[in-house]
């Protein structure tokens, strides 16, 4: 049964979610800068599906399901996030791909006839004026091409979560534990061909890359995703969702602090109008309203 509010203590096991999966911008941004990007997103899911899928039950009426939704989040939306972030800052990729968010709002209005309502259709306008200004930002502007990627893998997330909509009685561990069932032939097929890996590519990994790869699956997913379906099954989801906007801003931070990234008035002010207009799409309690009538 679900409480009103977040306890102090789990208000700050969120926030610790949120510095998580912020500081995966910056773990992965160096990952795909020292082991082939396939390869890398491959032992991510690899490491995920023999942590989990031991230990949850076959969802057999969704594999189905589970199997088109690896195709797209777990590698197009991987390959494309991956092969952005090793061109773009972390700290703007933090931020650009939260996108993610207005456009799962446009598809389910799309294709359910979702309510919107002016107050998202705001937050949408601004958290593209938003990320405009990112892209505009000389640095960001000279790989266009990168963050056009982000934008993609963001838009391939909001397809995905249509897609979950249809696994509402999977769990999260299931979820995460199958797809990654399925997207590790894709992925395995993918880096023999187009990055010609092979055995000993995998035994010569770097620290750095097998270090990576475990922070993805254990701590982000395992650790990470464990707590946030914890915290949605025991309180409302509008108490818990606002917390999910820390996420890019401790994105940012880590680009900052760890890779030394420029703080530039072009990112910031982006940041600030894209946080917002993510925010009003959030936590606009009117959509609460609406889905609980």
């Amino acid at each position: 049964m679900s409480t009103t509010t977040l306890s102090a203590r789990d208000s700050m096991l969120a926030v610790g979610v949120m510095v998580v999966w912020g500081a995966n911008f910056a773990v992965t941004k160096v990952a795909v800068e020292d082991a082939p990007v396939m390869l890398l997103i491959l032992i991510r899911f690899l490491m995920v599906a023999v942590l989990i899928v031991p230990f949850v039950k076959i969802p057999y009426g969704n594999l189905k399901e589970l199997f088109f939704l690896s195709v797209t989040l777990g590698v197009l939306h991987f390959l494309l996030m991956f092969n952005g972030l090793a061109r773009v800052d972390a700290s703007v990729a933090a931020i650009a791909v939260q996108v993610q968010v207005p456009f799962a709002a446009m598809l389910g209005w799309l294709l359910f006839r979702e309510y919107v309502g002016w107050k998202r259709i705001g937050g949408m306008v601004l958290a593209f004026v938003g990320v405009s200004l990112l892209a505009g930002e000389p640095e960001t502007a000279s790989h266009i091409d990168a963050l056009l990627m982000v934008f993609g893998g963001a838009l391939v997330w909001a397809i995905a979560a249509i897609q979950m909509k249809r696994l509402s009685n999977v769990s999260v561990m299931q979820l995460n534990g199958w797809m990654a069932v399925f997207a590790v032939p894709q992925l395995l097929i993918a880096t023999v061909v187009f990055e010609g890996t092979r055995i000993d590519d995998v035994v010569n990994l770097s620290w750095v890359a097998w270090s990576a790869a475990a922070y993805m699956a254990i701590v982000v997913v395992i650790i990470g995703y464990g707590f946030w379906a914890w915290f949605l099954k025991r309180y409302p989801v509008n108490q818990v969702m606002p917390f999910s906007l820390l996420a890019p801003v401790f994105g940012m931070m880590s680009g900052w602090l760890t890779l030394g990234e420029p703080t530039t008035p072009e990112r910031i002010i982006g940041a600030i109008i894209t946080l917002i207009g993510v925010g009003i799409i959030v936590v606009d309690p009117s959509v609460f309203k609406r889905k609980t009538s």
